[in-house]
């Protein structure tokens, strides 16, 4: 009898990663940051903040806990790999007058010292990197021993947990790669974090648009996923997906004729031991 062997091939992680680039750098993200402002406000308050901190904002997006740091008299750094979205948090901040330095920045290779920072954020960013363990590695790397790592991640069973399966059914992911819904996890941030403390109670952020169509609209132009994935589909599975969604919404919106939607993630606070 011959036994023949497996290889299982491995995704090509910079390869993946450089797709989500581009996938996050498409649309505008800025225009749906700007709706999670609330989030960033909460992580910050859960860190307990203190004036003169050194904070570093990772997948920063357009400067969300960034701005929630940099007001509470943080000295913070923010970073991410999309330009165009750190000239949107620049922006912000200069608007603000607040004096925030911003690096473009690999979350799986940070450009910093060990040890560098009171204070790592991170807010439905680093949750996407397709290298979890090296992402989560260097979260510890760059904060100091008794430090904090601040992370704000959709759970799976979020509505933006649903909406990324829907577009799986259309667009499948790349093989190997690990769901980022698995942060959203408190199992899956004790795996990343072993021997440090995780709390990571659950929270809700609401969505709210004028109309699920409104939603719709706003998604399918800025969202980098969503807009990849419409641009993927020819027109008849564009219609599809875009009934799909509105589908979704029905299913959970309170707002009626408006569009009042919670969804749920993790407010996870590690302290570094």
């Amino acid at each position: 009898m011959q036994v023949q062997s497996i290889t299982q091939t491995q995704p090509d992680l910079a390869a993946v990663k450089a797709r989500q680039q581009q996938t996050w750098a498409s649309g505008d993200y800025a225009v749906i940051g700007t709706t999670l402002q609330l989030v960033g406000e909460s992580l910050c308050e859960a860190l307990d903040l203190r004036p003169g901190s050194a904070v570093l904002d990772v997948a920063a997006g357009n400067g969300n806990a960034t701005l929630a740091a940099a007001r509470r008299a943080c000295d913070v750094v923010s970073s991410d790999y999309v330009p165009a979205l750190l000239d949107s948090a620049r922006a912000r901040a200069r608007a603000e007058g607040h004096d925030v330095r911003f690096e473009q920045a690999d979350a799986e290779n940070l450009p910093f010292p060990d040890a560098s920072f009171d204070v790592v954020l991170s807010t439905f960013g680093v949750m996407f990197t397709p290298n979890q363990e090296q992402a989560a590695a260097e979260l510890v790397r760059v904060c100091r021993k008794g430090g904090r790592i601040g992370l704000a991640n959709w759970t799976p069973d979020s509505f933006i947990g649903d909406i990324f399966k829907l577009i799986a059914g259309y667009l499948p992911p790349p093989a190997g790669v690990k769901s980022p819904l698995l942060w959203g996890t408190e199992k899956r941030l004790r795996e990343l974090f072993p021997g440090h403390q995780v709390e990571a109670p659950r929270r809700q952020h609401n969505f709210r648009f004028r109309s699920p169509r409104h939603w719709l609209d706003t998604f399918r132009t800025y969202y980098g996923p969503t807009h990849k994935a419409f641009a993927a589909l020819d027109a008849s599975k564009q219609k599809t997906l875009a009934e799909d969604l509105l589908g979704l919404i029905d299913k959970h919106n309170r707002g009626n004729e408006a569009m009042v939607l919670p969804s749920e993630y993790l407010e996870a606070v590690i302290t570094i031991r």
